[in-house]
């Protein structure tokens, strides 16, 4: 089996991790592209590590970043077909990660970004242990139809997306929040206004306050 790599930071205390964040990047990128995220965030939960592994396929769309799985067009067959074949990877990942800092679901949230959302949804509310929470930017939830009969555990979700977004119709994100609040969850649900297919300051910030919700730490003053 392919073992993930990528960057990693803190935590920022310089201390023991007391709580996992692992970013999972789009289509095309990197674990670069997000970990940037982790210093920001990182001042306001100094005892964080944060991980973003790269995907474990050379991205046929760019020859200089990864995929989770191949995408010829927004056809939710092939979505499903490809975050299945890409949970174990990402499964082991995680198991590894954890046991490496001593640390369990309970500790941990995934934090994806597009494609990284698709997996992060995928793989999190199937793992026998629930996770702290998910955040999922920019995104859609593959396979909807089977989430009922394959839910294995209920953590908090947020998810964000743009109005403006080029690449994934917001619309998608509103339908993956109405699957998962069906299914019994609780979401919470942003729209940015004039935001494309990116992080904004806004998104970045709800997603500071989430993780910081779900690890019960204190907020900065």
């Amino acid at each position: 089996m392919t073992r993930l790599e990528g960057p990693s930071y803190g935590p920022h205390n310089q201390g023991k991790p007391g709580h996992l964040v692992v970013l999972l990047h789009g289509y095309g990128a990197d674990g670069n592209d997000l970990i940037g995220l982790a210093p920001l965030l990182g001042q306001l939960m100094p005892d964080v590590v944060f991980h973003a592994p790269n995907a474990p396929q050379p991205c046929e769309g760019n020859p200089f970043g990864y995929q989770w799985f191949g995408i010829s067009r927004l056809d939710p067959a092939i979505a499903l077909a490809g975050v299945q074949a890409a949970a174990p990877v990402l499964d082991a990942f995680l198991d590894e990660t954890m046991a490496a800092h001593g640390l369990d679901e309970a500790k941990t949230v995934l934090v994806g970004f597009s494609q990284g959302t698709m997996m992060a949804l995928h793989v999190g509310l199937r793992r026998k242990k629930q996770l702290a929470g998910i955040v999922g930017f920019s995104g859609m939830l593959a396979g909807a139809e089977l989430l009922q009969s394959q839910l294995q555990n209920k953590p908090p979700v947020l998810l964000v997306h743009g109005d403006s977004d080029e690449m994934l119709p917001h619309g998608l994100t509103q339908r993956a929040a109405e699957a998962l609040t069906a299914a019994g969850l609780e979401v919470g649900v942003h729209i940015a206004k004039g935001v494309g297919h990116s992080i904004d300051e806004t998104g970045l910030q709800l997603a500071a306050r989430f993780l910081l919700n779900v690890f019960d730490l204190p907020e900065p003053k």
